[in-house]
């Protein structure tokens, strides 16, 4: 029996020290053909993950993105929290040795970035065995390019078609709202007429979402709009919170650390926000679902489409930071990508582990509707997916917004004769505008969430089942 084992690890050794070697290297895909393979999987009604393309698709995917790969380790598919992974450091090495081994001729820093929470790395990677090799790696969960960037590729050879367009992103329009979108109730808010289809106002006669932190993922908050700022707690607003953070770094290094702050530079977040938990104010403006929900704000994307290394960093690393926090019960994400992110997906899960309640969007766009699904992530199990759809008895999607199997919640955002959408709370001061898409259903169903969220804490204190 000891010779057997000696054998069996012999050849475990000799498997590691034996050097993959990729005979008739091809050129690299080029972007079209990369993007071309991803949407054939989108028009079969298929979710695109980059374990489903071939080690030279996936190489020429790492070239097209700098060389950058972001590598998720542990010793099975659940094995992605740090703080729970006995061997983690390591795995880590043990993978940066194996990089070596192959990357020989590299004068920079493989790493790039170890993540501090989860089993994730990113690193510099120029040959096409490396990521053979460190795919056959038994502790490896997913490789994957860590900056290539779809749309840009998509949008050069189409301008202006093939695009993902959310009717619900960045502008910094404002708008006068028409008499039929809106009710005026006490001291001076108006309720947006939605909110009327889902029985909300009278749910206020029960909760208000005090007590109740949301977190919301997105482009950040206006530093012009004042209900959002200093004015959180006004009219029957009070005793209430508003954080801002950032965790998106505009920079084209991806070793760059230094975030471009919390204040909003799309609009989008504000939006969100403002729907959520905008206050039940005296100015004549628009209130949120939860008006007495505290609000944690995370700047961790320019826009709404997930397209580059520090946008998918920016919103993994708010997924982990919201995670850690005891008080913060519900997270509400309004952007996503139209293919798997191995680190969001790892942030989420985090979140997910943690007790929170995750909603993100189904998705809104123009051209890509008609054969994109669901997005990333509210495709995945750990998250809550909603969409809008129009106002009548038939629940059809809204215009713009996707639909599929995974849609758990709709909300009616689109009006029967006029199209309008849902008044919010303007990116300026004192101003309004209308938004859409399932980027507002998703915002209005963590508001919806906190009310019931809150209900439910109340009558267990009232020891009522």
């Amino acid at each position: 029996m000891a010779l057997l084992v000696f054998a069996s690890c012999s050849k475990e050794e000799d498997y590691k020290e034996e050097l993959i070697t990729i005979e008739n290297q091809q050129e690299p895909l080029t972007a079209r053909q990369i993007n071309d393979k991803i949407n054939s999987f989108n028009q079969n009604g298929k979710k695109f993950y980059w374990k489903e393309a071939s080690t030279h698709m996936l190489w020429s995917a790492v070239v097209k993105g700098d060389n950058l790969v972001t590598i998720g380790f542990g010793k099975n598919a659940n094995d992605f929290d740090r703080s729970q992974s006995n061997s983690a450091s390591q795995m880590q090495t043990e993978i940066l040795n194996l990089i070596k081994r192959y990357e020989t001729d590299q004068t920079e820093d493989i790493v790039i970035y170890e993540d501090p929470f989860l089993n994730l790395i990113d690193v510099r990677i120029t040959k096409q065995e490396t990521l053979e090799a460190l795919r056959r790696n038994r502790n490896v969960r997913y490789v994957e390019p860590a900056d290539y960037r779809y749309f840009t590729f998509e949008n050069q050879g189409n301008p202006g078609e093939n695009q993902i367009q959310s009717s619900s992103g960045c502008g910094y329009s404002s708008s006068t709202l028409s008499t039929a979108d809106f009710t005026t109730v006490s001291p001076n808010a108006r309720v947006p007429w939605a909110f009327y289809k889902h029985n909300i106002p009278a749910a206020w006669s029960l909760t208000s979402g005090g007590g109740i932190t949301i977190g919301v993922v997105d482009t950040g908050l206006s530093p012009q709009q004042s209900l959002m700022n200093g004015s959180f707690n006004t009219g029957q607003s009070s005793g209430r919170y508003v954080q801002k953070y950032g965790t998106y770094v505009d920079s084209i290094w991806p070793w760059s650390t230094t975030t471009d702050g919390v204040n909003d530079l799309c609009s989008h977040g504000t939006s969100m926000a403002s729907v959520a938990t905008a206050p039940r104010n005296n100015s004549g403006l628009p209130v949120g679902v939860a008006y007495n929900a505290n609000l944690v704000s995370y700047r961790a994307s320019s826009d709404v489409v997930l397209n580059g290394y520090h946008e998918q960093r920016g919103v993994q690393n708010a997924f982990t930071a919201l995670g850690n926090r005891s008080d913060v019960k519900i997270i509400s994400m309004s952007m996503g990508h139209i293919f798997s992110v191995g680190r969001i997906t790892d942030g989420v899960r985090y979140a997910n582990n943690r007790g929170k309640l995750i909603f993100c969007a189904g998705g809104t766009s123009t051209s890509f509707t008609n054969f994109v699904g669901v997005i990333f992530p509210a495709w995945i199990p750990e998250t809550v997916a909603v969409t809008g759809i129009k106002e009548a008895s038939t629940y059809q999607k809204c215009d713009v917004c996707h639909s599929g199997s995974e849609i758990d919640f709709t909300i009616m955002m689109q009006r029967a004769g006029s199209n309008n959408t849902v008044p919010v709370l303007s990116y300026y001061n004192n101003q309004a505008d209308y938004v859409g898409g399932s980027s507002v259903a998703t915002a209005t169903t963590a508001g919806i969430a906190a009310l019931v969220c809150k209900k439910s804490i109340v009558d267990k204190r009232s020891g009522i089942d």
